[in-house]
């Protein structure tokens, strides 16, 4: 890992109705425009490191119709570069679904607009339902296949980004003397990341992006995952940051915040988690942590305490896990950012020095 006082804190949009917890007892989420841009202003003047959002084309249903609502990605991100003026601004896209050309041009115009701040998160895809909708899944790739595709289109992309002209006759992808113009503000290019957590997402992304995103249904699954990204790198001789994504339930007495985790958990919409098994179809095997802890409502590890006990367990976290980062959800993002920038954030940049 990085040295320790370099560890970065992200907030991740709420750029799908519900947020991370599939609950009917949740503070309301609208992915509205005025939720993702106020949360997005916040956590640049508090001094968070970055802000990514997702992207999503299908909700899981249930009675809470979770994720059913959602901004685009690359969109919504270039509203927000005009808004904030120093965080790192990660949007995402799939590449069974943006031609490399057209993506190039795109994160290229996000990293104009915001000066230089443009990231990109890479996305193979494994939401079946999500691109049969719009005739985009191509049943005949299965994983390990899509993270091919996933790796050419990444290539294609970053050659458009530093070489004046490419040509490339592919497996799955054709440029013919495509150029792409104008270069991004970064040099030598612009920021990547991907979320892959099996071995074959791994590889990719130690390969092909700077940084990785992890999950897992407790803290040794975390570990296990931040160690292989580690060895995966160190196969390949090169190196990559390892962040994890994390919830923060926050209160005034840790009785309180368990109290509200409890009311969260008891409102567990049960058909929107089958939703989710659903969609992921035949990916069921690499959903498995996400659906184990959507069982319990909650779709990734969630901390939960006052900001003393919410500092401490996110220090324990970062050095267990061996993070170079975290990316923080809230069930309500105002107060929950408040606290986390102007409490919780300054104890455990503390701690780690």
């Amino acid at each position: 890992m990085n040295t320790e006082k370099e560890c970065q804190f992200g907030v991740f949009l709420p750029v799908a109705s519900g947020g991370w917890i599939i609950s009917e007892n949740t503070p309301p989420l609208d992915a509205s425009w005025q939720q993702n841009r106020d949360a997005a202003v916040l956590a640049d003047e508090l001094g968070l490191d970055f802000i990514m959002s997702m992207g999503k084309w299908r909700g899981f249903g249930g009675k809470t119709d979770h994720w059913g609502r959602s901004l685009e990605s690359v969109t919504l991100m270039a509203g927000i570069a005009a808004c904030t003026k120093r965080a790192r601004l990660i949007a995402t896209m799939h590449a069974g679904l943006h031609n490399p050309a057209v993506a190039a041009k795109m994160i290229a115009t996000l990293d104009a607009i915001s000066g230089g701040r443009a990231g990109l998160n890479v996305v193979s895809g494994s939401y079946r339902d999500e691109f049969s909708q719009m005739g985009a899944w191509d049943a005949s790739l299965n994983h390990d296949a899509r993270y091919e595709m996933t790796q050419e289109w990444t290539q294609a992309v970053t050659r458009l980004w530093m070489q004046e002209r490419v040509t490339l006759n592919g497996e799955f992808f054709t440029l013919e003397d495509c150029v792409s113009e104008p270069k991004p503000v970064t040099q030598p290019r612009p920021w990547l990341i991907c979320a892959g957590q099996s071995e074959r997402g791994l590889r990719f992304t130690v390969q092909h992006t700077d940084a990785c995103f992890i999950g897992g249904k407790d803290l040794n699954a975390i570990r296990n995952n931040s160690q292989m990204a580690r060895r995966l790198a160190r196969e390949y001789d090169t190196t990559t940051r390892v962040y994890c994504m994390c919830s923060l339930i926050i209160a005034a007495t840790d009785k309180q915040a368990q109290e509200t985790e409890q009311y969260y958990r008891e409102g567990i919409d049960t058909a929107g988690v089958e939703g989710i098994m659903k969609s992921y179809g035949m990916d069921i095997k690499s959903a498995a942590s996400l659906v184990a802890r959507a069982s319990s409502a909650f779709m990734n590890h969630t901390i939960v305490g006052s900001p003393q006990t919410c500092a401490r367990l996110l220090v324990e976290l970062i050095r267990s896990c061996e993070l170079d980062g975290v990316m923080l959800t809230f069930p309500e993002y105002r107060d929950g950012l408040e606290v986390f920038g102007r409490q919780i954030m300054p104890q455990v940049k503390a701690a780690l020095r």
